[in-house]
């Protein structure tokens, strides 16, 4: 049997950051890998070209039954400390919005990155490796796997959640901690369009829409785009995450005007409120949103009543999502490894001493935009200073 001083099954962002940590400590890495290459899902965040981190972070950019879990992690690894990694290898990077950074050029130079400093740090990598049973004797664990067994004194799961399952995701982590008693926290869709029961809205599929969409609290402000499911774009995928089954979202299509005073100002006008619309939001958009609640309807024949119905509906639009796309388009898995049951140190099981969760396996659920690559390099991080 090869014997290592840690074993760390999922090279993804957090896999790979742990690795590389433990590794500079001198430590003997293995790092299973069951796709045939690494990092697969930095390959395609971002459109390519990998949302790395973000500027703006702070905790409350993050969700947990316990919000205060991530704090630690996240202050010891910031994002000014993977820039630093990022400019060490002459890779250029521009701010979109909001403090999201990106690479100038591809995704594939992060897993460049990752890769040249797994290799310096001595890290042994092991792709196209399908773990098949773990198990614990003596203080080492056993990985048993189509490759041949492996023993280690440390074991971290950083095999992520079960979103996007086409890129081979799977529930792995969840099942190992279930194997060693370890509570989980329920698992849904984040970062996830949603569907709507309204078909009609299809006809839309395409059409985008800067606007503020709301749900309890929870204020995003970011692009609406309409699907032939129903809704997507930034901003309903942020707001995707505080909505729960059942619930409400309001949306204001012209956050940054006061349509009653703009109709107002054109109240003796003979133009269609369809066509007048069309100046505000694309046409296809006025003409549908229209057609559904105020047809035919000439600006000049406007009452009082009905100027404040319209600004109703446009600032304060109300829809009750169906359901999600689910798993298959959700960006992150919420929920996972109950955060109380590990150390926020040290990602260690309180329960299973030598046995860490990192990334996205844990109950630890980012905003789009960098955060969870943030929260995968840190956790990833912490755990490499102790494995």
């Amino acid at each position: 049997m090869n014997s290592y001083n840690v074993i760390i099954i999922g090279a993804g962002a957090a896999g790979l950051m742990c690795a590389i940590e433990a590794g500079k400590r001198g430590r003997s890495v293995l790092l299973i890998e069951h796709a045939e290459k690494i990092g697969k899902k930095i390959l395609i965040s971002g459109g390519g070209r990998c949302n790395f981190t973000n500027l703006n972070l702070s905790a409350e950019n993050f969700i947990s039954n316990n919000p205060h879990f991530c704090k630690s992690a996240l202050a010891r690894y910031t994002p000014n400390d993977f820039i630093k990694l990022v400019e060490k290898y002459g890779i250029n990077y521009h701010e979109k919005k909001f403090g999201q950074l990106f690479c100038d050029g591809s995704a594939k130079q992060i897993v460049e990155l990752l890769q040249s400093e797994s290799d310096a740090a001595g890290v042994e990598i092991l792709v196209n490796c399908n773990v098949e049973s773990v198990t614990t004797s003596d203080s080492a664990f056993s990985v048993n796997t189509n490759i041949g067994e492996f023993e280690s004194e440390s074991l971290v799961i950083a095999s992520g959640g079960i979103s996007i399952p086409q890129m081979g995701a799977t529930d792995f982590g969840y099942k190992v901690a279930k194997q060693f008693g370890i509570k989980l926290t329920k698992t849904v869709p984040g970062l996830v369009p949603f569907t709507l029961k309204e078909k009609s809205l299809s006809e839309l599929s395409g059409v985008s829409i800067d606007a503020v969409v709301s749900c309890g609290r929870f204020s995003f402000k970011e692009a609406v785009l309409f699907t032939h499911k129903g809704l997507s774009g930034p901003a309903i995928l942020q707001i995707s995450n505080y909505h729960n089954d059942g619930d409400e979202i309001s949306i204001n299509l012209l956050p940054e005007k006061r349509i009653e005073e703009i109709i107002s100002e054109n109240k003796g006008s003979k133009m269609e409120l369809a066509t007048f619309l069309s100046q505000l939001f694309p046409k296809r958009f006025a003409e549908k949103w229209c057609s559904m609640y105020f047809p035919t309807r000439q600006l000049k024949q406007l009452k009082d009543k009905d100027i404040t119905e319209i600004a109703e509906k446009i600032h304060k639009w109300k829809i009750t999502p169906n359901g999600t796309e689910g798993f298959g388009k959700a960006e992150v898995t919420k929920g996972g490894v109950d955060t109380d049951e590990l150390s926020g140190k040290t990602m260690e099981s309180k329960k299973v001493k030598g046995l860490y969760f990192i990334g996205e396996v844990v109950d630890v659920t980012g905003w789009l935009g960098g955060y969870n690559f943030q929260w995968a390099w840190a956790s990833g991080f912490a755990a490499g200073q102790y494995v």
